[in-house]
Order: C-alpha cells, then sequence, then structure tokens
C-alpha cells in the first residue's frame, strides 16, 4: 500500500536526493544497484532476479492474483498477509467451527486444508519487448493502434515455447511507451497451514487500519503442493510439497534504524505521472465520492455486523474489502493536500515547459480535456461505487450481463456453468434483506449527488431515504435475483439447478423484475447520458498522456523514471525509518507487544485480546523473541515505496532474508500511489520475530519452525 516520486525540482536538495534514493517500483531486471549497495545493500542484483539459476525471486509469489507471497521452507510453506488469506479462512468457517476467531494451526501436513480455485504465480522471466509489440505502429491512432497492438501481442505470445502450465503475459509500461513480457508459472493446490485468531491477525481492525502505530500480526500461512514431478497439478490427496529452487531465511535480529530494506512484489496500481488537473480532480471530486458511497454501505453493514454473529461470519471479509480503500481514499485526500501535490505538480510542470515548449501544449490540453471530462467522471464515480457497494443492484447486473449473451446467442454450457457457480459462491454470503437497506440508502445517496442531468426520469422519488428502505424492501421481497421470490419452482439463491431449468422463462421473470427495473434505469441513463462521453474523453487523454510520460521522459535527464505499478513485480528499497507526520508528533519505527496490552480493550470486536497472548506477555515469556528493549517486536516502518498488491510482500534485509511482511502503509502517506512524499511515506510491515513468537509460542506450532532457516 504506498507509492510514488514525482517531486518539485524546487524542493531542496536534501529532500530530493532522499527521494531519489528512496521513491519507486523497479523492474527488477533493471535494478539500480550501485544505489542499492551505496545504500547498504550486501548481494548483487543477479541475486535478487536471475532467469537462468535460483535467485530471490523464485521464493516470491503472487497470491491469488492480487496479494504477494513467499517461500521460507524447503517443503514450499508460503506466508503471506491474514487479510490476504481471509477468504480463505472465512470459507473454513462456521458458527461452530469459527476460524476466524479462534484462529487455525495444521498438527501436521495432512491436516492443511485446500482452497479450491487459489492459485500462486511465479515470474520465470521477464524481457523487454517494446520493438515487437509497437511494430507496424508509427502513425496509427485509435482504434487502430490499439489492434495492431493487440494483434503483435498474439504474435509475439504465440512464437515463445512454452509448458502446460506456464503462460505469457505481455504488459504496457510507462503509458504505452515500452513493453515487456513476463513468463508465468502457475501453481494449484494451495492448502492453509495455518492463521492466528482475527483478534491477533487483524488486531486493530478498521480503526488501525492504514495508521500507525500499528500492533497487527497480519499474517497467515499457507502451502504449495505439487505432483510427484514437482510440477504445477490440480488439487490431488496424492501432491506433495512443492520444492523450491529458493525459499527465504528468516531473521530475528534486532532492527536498527537506518537498516537498509528492500520489497519485493506485485503491486497493485499507481499513477504517478499525472498532470496536476488529474490530481486536483481525484483530490476534491473522484475521491469524495468514493469516500461518501461507501460510508453509507460501511455504516449500514456495521449496525447489523455487531449485533448477529452470523451476518458478521458472512460479511467479514466483504466488510474488510470495501472498508480497506475507503479509509484509503480518506487519507490520500488528505496527503495529497498536506504535501502540496496540485501545486508541486504544477511547479514541476512549468519547469518542464520551460525546457520543452512542446509539453506546455499537452498539459493545456490535458487541463481542457479533464475539465470537459469532470460532470462525466463524477457521474461515473458514483454510478460504479453504487452499482459495486449494493450487492442487490450487482446481482442485477449479473443478470444483464447473463441476458445481453443469450440474446446474442454468446452463452454456451460452458457459460452457464461458469455463470451458476459464481452465483452459488455469491449466494452463500448474500442477505437480501441487509443488502435491501443497503441499497436503499444507496439509492438516495445517488439521487441527492447526482445532477439531474443524469437521473433517470421520475428518480428523484428516490431522495428520501427513509422512503426508500420500505419500497427496496418491498422490492427485494418480490425479486427472483434476490432469491426471495421463486422462479421455475425454486431460489436462485437455493437450487439455481432448478432455476435455470427453463432458459426463456427464467429471462422473461428477470426482465419483469422488480430490482431488474430499478437497475436498467440507473444503467440505461448512464449509459446514455455519461459513458459513451467519459469513454470518449478518456481516449483522447490516454493518448495525451503517452505523448506527455514520452516528453517528460525525454525532457527530465536529471530524473530516473520507473513506471507505474501495474500488478508486475517490483522492487522497491529504501530504510527503517520513523516518521514526524504532524506538528509536534514523532513516531518510532518500532512498535511492540506492550502497545497490544495498552490498547487492549475485553470483548472488543477490534481490540480484544486472546487469553493466552496475555499470558505469555504476563509471564514475559518471549523466548527467542524478544529484542534489546525486552519486549517482542510487532511491526515497523521503513521508507520502501509500496501500494495494494504489496500485501503480503517480503520485506527482506542487506542479505536478502526475510525481516517482515508488508501488509499497510502509514495513513498521513497513503497519497503516495500518486504523489510520494519521503516526509510522510511509509510502509508498515508485521516483524519476523512476531510472526515466529506467534507461532512458537502462541500456536504451539514448533513443527513450522523447524522447517525454516532462522538467521539469529
Amino acid at each position: 500500500m504506498t507509492k510514488k516520486i514525482l517531486l518539485s525540482v524546487f524542493l531542496l536538495p536534501a529532500v530530493m536526493t532522499f527521494a531519489q534514493q528512496y521513491g519507486g517500483m523497479w523492474i527488477p531486471t533493471e535494478l539500480n544497484e550501485k544505489e542499492m549497495k551505496d545504500l547498504g545493500m550486501k548481494i548483487s542484483a543477479k541475486d535478487i532476479f536471475n532467469p537462468q539459476k535460483a535467485s530471490i525471486k523464485d521464493a516470491v509469489v503472487q497470491f491469488n492474483g492480487g496479494c504477494t507471497a513467499e517461500i521460507i521452507s524447503p517443503k514450499g510453506l508460503l506466508l503471506t498477509n491474514h487479510h490476504c488469506g481471509y477468504g480463505q479462512i472465512q470459507a473454513h468457517s462456521t458458527i461452530q467451527n469459527d476460524l476466524l476467531s479462534n484462529g487455525f494451526w495444521a498438527k501436521n501436513t495432512e491436516g492443511e486444508l485446500p482452497n479450491p480455485g487459489v492459485t500462486v504465480d511465479f515470474i520465470v522471466d521477464i524481457k523487454e519487448v517494446t520493438g515487437q509489440i509497437l511494430q507496424g505502429t508509427d502513425h496509427l491512432t485509435e482504434p487502430e493502434l490499439s489492434k495492431q497492438i493487440a494483434k503483435n501481442i498474439e504474435i509475439y505470445k504465440n512464437s515463445q515455447k512454452t509448458e502446460l502450465y506456464q503462460s505469457i503475459s505481455v504488459k504496457s509500461m510507462y503509458y504505452g511507451n515500452k513493453f515487456y513480457a513476463y513468463t508465468i508459472e502457475t501453481y494449484k493446490d494451495i492448502r492453509l497451514v495455518g492463521a492466528p485468531p482475527q483478534s491477533i491477525g487483524k488486531f486493530g481492525s478498521d480503526t488501525d487500519n492504514w495508521v500507525w502505530p500499528r500492533h497487527t500480526g497480519d499474517f497467515s500461512m499457507f502451502r504449495i503442493y505439487a505432483d510427484k514431478n514437482n510440477k504445477p497439478a490440480e488439487y490431488s490427496k496424492d501432491n506433495v510439497p512443492y520444492v523450491p529452487k529458493h525459499y527465504l531465511p528468516v531473521s530475528i535480529k534486532d532492527k536498527n534504524e537506518n537498516d537498509f530494506t528492500f520489497v519485493f512484489g506485485f503491486p497493485g496500481r499507481t499513477t504517478e505521472y499525472l498532470p496536476a488537473i488529474a490530481v486536483e480532480k481525484i483530490m476534491k471530486e473522484i475521491d469524495p465520492a468514493r469516500i461518501a458511497v461507501r460510508d453509507v454501505a460501511l455504516k449500514t453493514l456495521d449496525e447489523k455486523m455487531r449485533t448477529d454473529d452470523a451476518t458478521r461470519i458472512q460479511y467479514a471479509s466483504k466488510y474488510a474489502s470495501v472498508a480497506n480503500y475507503w479509509k484509503k481514499w480518506i487519507g490520500e485526500v488528505e496527503g495529497l493536500k498536506k504535501s502540496n501535490a496540485v501545486e508541486k505538480k504544477m511547479k514541476y510542470e512549468a519547469s518542464l515547459a520551460a525546457k520543452n515548449p512542446e509539453i506546455k501544449t499537452s498539459l493545456d490540453q490535458l487541463t481542457k480535456l479533464y475539465n470537459d471530462q469532470a460532470p462525466f467522471a463524477l457521474n461515473n464515480a458514483y454510478y460504479s461505487e453504487t452499482i459495486r457497494n449494493a450487492e442487490t443492484l450487482m446481482l442485477a447486473n449479473l443478470y444483464y450481463s447473463y441476458i445481453s449473451a443469450v440474446e446474442a446467442g454468446r452463452m454456451d454450457e460452458k457459460g452457464t456453468a461458469a455463470l451458476k457457480n459464481r452465483l452459488t459462491s455469491f449466494y452463500k454470503d448474500y442477505n437480501a434483506e441487509l443488502d435491501a437497506k443497503v441499497t436503499a440508502k444507496l439509492l438516495a445517496l445517488y439521487a441527492n449527488k447526482t445532477d439531474a442531468q443524469f437521473l433517470p426520469a421520475g428518480f428523484e422519488k428516490y431522495k428520501n431515504e427513509t422512503q426508500n428502505i420500505q419500497v427496496i424492501e418491498d422490492a427485494s421481497k418480490n425479486s427472483i435475483i434476490t432469491g426471495r421470490s421463486d422462479v421455475n419452482g425454486a431460489s436462485l439463491s437455493k437450487d439455481i439447478d432448478k432455476a435455470f431449468s427453463n432458459q426463456d422463462k427464467l429471462i422473461k421473470t428477470l426482465k419483469k423484475d422488480p430490482v431488474f427495473q430499478i437497475y436498467l434505469a440507473l444503467r440505461d441513463t448512464y449509459m446514455t447520458k455519461a459513458d459513451p462521453q467519459f469513454m470518449a474523453l478518456q481516449t483522447k487523454i490516454d493518448a495525451l498522456q503517452k505523448t506527455y510520460m514520452a516528453q517528460q521522459m525525454a525532457t527530465d535527464k536529471d530524473r530516473k523514471f520507473f513506471p507505474d505499478a501495474n500488478s508486475t513485480l517490483r522492487v522497491t528499497y529504501g530504510k527503517v525509518k520513523g516518521s514526524s507526520p504532524r506538528d509536534a508528533v514523532s513516531y518510532n519505527y518500532q512498535t511492540h507487544l506492550a502497545g497490544v496490552m495498552e490498547k487492549y480493550v475485553p470483548g472488543d470486536y477490534e481490540f480484544d485480546v486472546p487469553k493466552k497472548l496475555i499470558d505469555l506477555y504476563d509471564k514475559k515469556d518471549f523466548g527467542q523473541y524478544k529484542d534489546k528493549t525486552g519486549d517482542v517486536p510487532v511491526g515497523f516502518t521503513a521508507t520502501n515505496h509500496t501500494t495494494g498488491g504489496n500485501s503480503g510482500s517480503p520485506a527482506l534485509d542487506a542479505y536478502g532474508n526475510l525481516v517482515g511482511l508488508n501488509f499497510d502503509r502509514q495513513w498521513e502517506g497513503t497519497m503516495s500511489d500518486i504523489n510520494y512524499d519521503p516526509r510522510f511515506s511509509r510502509n508498515i510491515m508485521v516483524d519476523t520475530k512476531y510472526i515466529l513468537f506467534i507461532i512458537d509460542k502462541f500456536a504451539d506450532s514448533k513443527w513450522l519452525i523447524n522447517e525454516m532457516k532462522v538467521v539469529k
């Protein structure tokens, strides 16, 4: 969860030097080895990434398409965040066997739990392929440009020899100015090994999310399984633990301020090179709209989850997902203001334009395009967030896509089966009555916040939230989409095969469904009055942003550029460091178990502490996991530049040993996805001492410690 650099050339030299050293998400084949060694790294760039022989990259995987994880034993033991494994822990939980609340620790490999559909991806190789992908694209404009690039990508991918379990992914960098090909190896048998109770793994929950000081043991453990030849295979009881090419030694040495660290993982998305006008729109319009929608949804869910355990378990993962970026966007807005991001970018742009007059032309055009797009972009934010967070409307959207595919002749048996599987999974964690309240409140917000030109005819009636609750509840009760009314003699939420048994009747009934009618009115108006205009302007913005990116790189010769994050493997590096985010406020770089006890609130859903952990603390039974203070370190901060997707990434020391598990960013620096500021940007990591302490002393799972190479 952290970000990047774009700092004004008008900053003081010392600050600029700091940013140059620590900002950045670098492609691992293009590391600045000299700078890393100057900062204290003791290994070589080849030790980090080497396609010809074992290197650290062979221990780093993308976990289930989103987070990062790392291998920490010769038997394929995998470490990632608790919040990354949360969905799998939830899936194995019931009211009678609540793994979220109680935790889970396999006693041996036979007790490890399978997770159908979960995958991990290794990056086998990375190659720059710009020349091949841009061949024949000179002077082309959209949509022909995209078509030619897509054609070239397919030609390249088809020219490469891969194994059945491998794939090639070609990614655009620098807004289409460069392209890189990634060879990916996917393993599909991933089993849950251990997870602390959420009173440890999610300690502080939403209150502490994105906040330092932090005391969360945000980790969970899985294991990769392979066939007898150590190759990827679907789940089978005959599979065996994977033997990795490389695994990370786990260090329990004390940490000191200014120690070198680097983080290796799959950061999701950053936008460091946007013009000032774009940042201003995000700060003043787009983020506030997103925050407003999620604020309503979260408050409504929270009221129910606090009073009903079944709902708490059912919605735990979804609530955490919605809350994560809600709070991040709040911090992002505040951080952009505090760091004067718009003003800094304007100064930087002026300095570039003084060197290259063509840049001024590009910026003037971008400013006009963003201003023209603004009303459509705001409606896009409200519409997309409303559909995403009102699950009833999201279901209607799924059924709309199904109907469209059937009527276009694009829905075959395989597609229908996939949809039914998705719906079955969705309905399992869907409370129609609860979501009717969420939907009613979000429709009221949408009706009140959306410009009249973007509202469906008669939609003003939804402005009264109190009246809406009964209106939407009535629609929900009479809807087959919510599963509260039957079609083909069955409920979609309880017997989906029977409900789908007569496709014509299903579609006919869906089209008349009261929830579907509400969704359709919203969609038709948005797709007519906002989306075409928004997308047309975005296409122009994207084309001009590509030009502006190339102009920045050609003009600013003193700056070392790196591409924005796009879920590809990256390295960021920095130093262990505290911070002073506000006047008269200074944070140490390290938290301890004592801080957990200071925050302890008996019975509280965010700050309760397991009795066994309290007993261990009271007895000072810390074993080898205490540091020089005599306490167990829990978390620490550093200047590594991270973002979403870096959750679960290994934090490594100068020798490539695992010293922490990245899981968050300091709230004052969440704007680093757009504007990295070295004064505020800190990544937050679980200390390996705390991880091993919990596994060993709390979970009594010494057998897992024995698998690892522990560096003392």
